[in-house]
């Protein structure tokens, strides 16, 4: 076979039925302009290059002009000329499949040996539109295997989620235990950015074998060009459609929105397009707020995507453009603090600065009940921690901090609690605490 035609199928790639191709022109660290492609190519479509000795390089049509198509390379461009051949292979859409299960896949849906799994049947678009606006409403709560999501936090089917939260606060670990723990069909894991060495912990002993099961997990590691970033977020979200047009519950971990924005930033920029709002151009907030519309209730007949999409902020600054466009999008915002992981408390949720629009719709008057007086409970404990410590209140004073005196240690614990069973189990817990302690201080 030729080498060529070898390396198109290695890519996933169609060998076009007619060879068209161009030339290049002018070259740059991130753009390739080409002439000869302009009047057939679109935006998306993939070209292929033979840099030295006749290496292919692979890329991707990102801007097209009267007279050139600009292309951004998935690889190293040193190796290419101007005048080397560009051979334009049009749109390829993934074709996901069950046996995708269990797998660890790149931003071309290869294992990591370089080998294509099985392929489905039926080609999923990488960029489609979200449902139509008569879609379901969201559904009934999901279990997470984590008591706070599953009682103050809760995350129902179709929902989309933000999980804020710095470098090294436990991001990666929450995820990790929402897919070991979550009653969803499968989970698909979209680790956009990542570093390499830090990928295969990730998957062998954060994930494990129990989260690996009905999960499968797309890499892009920061060392890889921002197209190629992008690629991998598109193919999990086409994939998480696919199973979600199979009538199945999706449940979506995408890690993370920031590092998304960056590349698509990078990109953008490299079509010429204008930066704004920290260098943002208009079209990566576009971006964002397309990726995530794709996420949520399916139509009738089908499945769901619920979504947690995390949200990289120096210093817990929720006012970053990233994190304050993407929390008018999504439907909640788990907030993880540093402070809380300093102290030793894993997962370092913010119950007071985090929020689920799903309730109170999602819990019964009771529940709802319940939530409110532990949010009261945990915020009159913390208002009053400085004086707490340090021995300057008096009991007595006031009724709500004598309660919360009593019961904040029981509740912080509850929140790093592993679910045990269902919802119900944990607002059972929560119940307990509350009301046992109600009692006893009574």
């Amino acid at each position: 076979m030729h080498t060529r035609l070898e390396n198109t199928l290695a890519q996933g790639l169609s060998p076009s039925p007619a060879r068209y191709w161009g030339r290049i022109t002018r070259l740059s660290a991130q753009t390739i302009a080409i002439d000869g492609l302009a009047a057939l190519a679109s935006i998306g479509d993939k070209v292929e290059m033979l840099g030295r000795g006749n290496t292919p390089v692979f890329g991707e049509i990102i801007s097209l002009t009267k007279n050139e198509a600009i292309a951004t390379a998935y690889g190293e461009v040193s190796g290419l000329t101007t005048g080397t051949e560009v051979i334009w292979h049009g749109q390829t859409d993934p074709r996901p499949d069950a046996a995708w299960i269990g797998k660890v896949l790149d931003h071309s849906g290869r294992m990591q040996d370089g080998s294509l799994p099985e392929q489905g049947l039926v080609s999923t678009p990488l960029k489609a539109t979200p449902p139509s606006t008569m879609r379901k409403g969201i559904g009934p709560r999901l279990n997470t295997g984590v008591a706070a999501v599953d009682t103050f936090l809760p995350l129902c089917q179709g929902q989309r989620t933000g999980l804020f939260a710095g470098s090294g606060v436990g991001k990666s670990s929450l995820l990790a235990e929402l897919a070991k723990g979550t009653n969803a069909d499968i989970v698909i894991l979209a680790l956009v950015g990542e570093r390499g060495r830090e990928v295969r912990d990730f998957t062998d002993h954060t994930l494990g074998q129990e989260g690996m099961k009905k999960s499968i997990v797309f890499v892009a590691t920061s060392d890889e060009p921002p197209a190629l970033k992008l690629r991998a977020a598109y193919l999990a979200m086409a994939t998480a459609e696919y199973f979600r047009d199979q009538g199945l519950q999706v449940l979506l971990l995408f890690d993370s929105l920031t590092r998304f924005a960056e590349a698509h930033r990078s990109v953008a920029l490299s079509a010429g397009e204008t930066p704004s709002l920290r260098a943002f151009p208009p079209s990566t907030f576009q971006a964002l707020a397309g990726l995530c519309e794709r996420a949520g209730p399916g139509v009738e007949g089908k499945g769901d995507i619920t979504a947690v999409f995390s949200v990289l902020v120096a210093g817990s600054n929720m006012e970053e453009p990233v994190a304050d466009m993407v929390r008018g999008i999504l439907d909640g915002h788990i907030v993880l603090d540093r402070t809380i992981a300093e102290r030793g408390r894993y997962p370092a949720i913010d119950i007071r600065r985090s929020v689920s629009r799903a309730l109170p719709g999602c819990a019964s008057e009771a529940e709802n009940a319940l939530l409110g007086q532990g949010r009261r409970l945990i915020g009159a404990y913390e208002d009053a921690r400085t004086l707490i410590q340090a021995g300057l209140y008096q009991s007595g004073s006031d009724p709500l901090l004598d309660e919360a005196v009593l019961k904040y240690q029981a509740l912080d614990g509850f929140i790093s609690l592993k679910a045990q069973g269902n919802a119900e189990h944990s607002f059972g817990v929560l119940s307990q605490i509350i009301e046992d302690k109600k009692e006893e201080g009574a």
